[in-house]
């Protein structure tokens, strides 16, 4: 017998003993997209920060000439 419990898991019997199982495709497919954005804006973050000592720099170079 298959007996369906929210949208993760499943509860199946097997001769009287119940195991929980959990849908790892869906699971993984979400924690790489996830991952995938993470990267995305830590990369973002670390050329906002680059661009901004560019930034500084060239003003101090500027405003002390």
């Amino acid at each position: 017998m298959l007996y369906k419990s929210g949208v993760r898991f499943k509860l199946q019997t097997f001769a009287g003993k119940m195991v929980n199982t959990v849908y790892r495709d869906e699971e993984s497919g979400i924690q790489d997209r996830e991952g995938k954005e993470e990267s995305i804006l830590a990369l973002l973050g670390i050329v906002g920060t680059i661009l901004n000592l560019a930034v500084i720099i060239f003003v101090y170079l500027y405003t002390t000439l």
